[in-house]
């Protein structure tokens, strides 16, 4: 499908003048590099498990560095894939880590329940689906309540509620029990979806608040990167944990749902200084070539 949105969008969308900015072309090199080393750190994590501690650290510390050099790369380059200065927003840096905290949660607890209801329960793939299709409700209260709510109360106290949301819901999981009815779980599932409706569209909104406008393409794609970066290390994360774990499966569940509140509490701690006013974060107006 990839594909073929490639070859229409070539095809049908009209070509542009290279603006200044976009002289020097594409940063291969860092966007490969940067894309080595977040493999290389998700890796790192899910073989935790089975590996010797030495060796985990050895691939912590090949991703940290290739991080290093992704910087450097940055640094030096004049068409950068990532303005490095654009990072300077506490702000900014702020919202995206509560974006990898916000999709490592969600995608961690929704990797274990699958494997609850399915391994452990016997559920069919159509009725573990149905069963986690009230999580959807986000889809109707991110563009009815969220908006509301977004103008009554601000960007930064909406999603503190989010992760706050998220945080009960997935902490009345943990005495996850062998039988437990569908209706035991329901109110958390359908929290979690009011939690995500509260996080996710206004954390895009304070990824770009205050951002200059020359500069809003690079922070959404800065934030995207964090939700995916975020998604893979939450599900490698609890992935570890429930390997780790020791005894029966349900054990090993127990053990991997404590990841998803700690990380949506760590999300409320981050996010409860940023209810003062951002400042803006501009682009230089002219930067000499190299120099960022």
């Amino acid at each position: 499908m990839a594909t073929v949105i490639l070859v229409v969008a070539v095809r049908l969308i009209p070509r542009e003048a290279r603006t200044e900015r976009q002289v020097g072309g594409f940063d291969l090199t860092g966007a490969g590099i940067l894309t080595i080393a977040m493999l290389v750190l998700v890796f790192a994590i899910v073989r935790a498990p089975d590996v010797a501690p030495e060796g985990t650290t050895g691939a912590l510390a090949s991703g940290i560095v290739l991080l290093g050099v992704f910087v450097a790369v940055e640094r030096s380059s004049a068409a950068p894939l990532l303005r490095l200065g654009i990072l300077g927003s506490a702000a900014l840096v702020r919202a995206n880590a509560s974006a990898m905290l916000l999709l490592g949660s969600f995608v961690g607890f929704q990797f274990i329940v699958v494997l609850y209801l399915q391994e452990l329960r016997g559920w069919s793939e159509i009725e573990t689906g149905l069963a986690l299709a009230v999580i959807g409700i986000d889809s109707i209260l991110a563009p009815t309540l969220t908006p509301k709510l977004v103008e009554r109360f601000g960007t930064p106290r909406v999603i503190v509620g989010g992760f706050v949301f998220l945080a009960v819901a997935y902490a009345a999981f943990l005495p996850l029990g062998e039988d437990w009815a569908y209706a035991t779980m329901l109110p958390a599932l359908l929290a979690i979806g009011v939690g995500f409706a509260l996080t996710y569209g206004p954390l895009t909104i304070a990824a770009t608040e205050g951002v200059d406008g020359r500069e809003q393409g690079l922070a959404s794609g800065i934030l995207t990167m964090s939700f995916q970066f975020g998604a893979a290390i939450g599900l490698a994360i609890v992935t570890a944990v429930v390997v780790a774990a020791d005894g029966p499966p349900l054990a090993g569940f127990r053990a991997g749902l404590i990841v998803p509140p700690a990380a949506a509490v760590l999300g409320v701690l981050l996010l409860a200084t940023g209810a003062r006013r951002r400042r803006p974060v501009t682009a230089p107006a002219r930067e000499p070539v190299g120099v960022r």
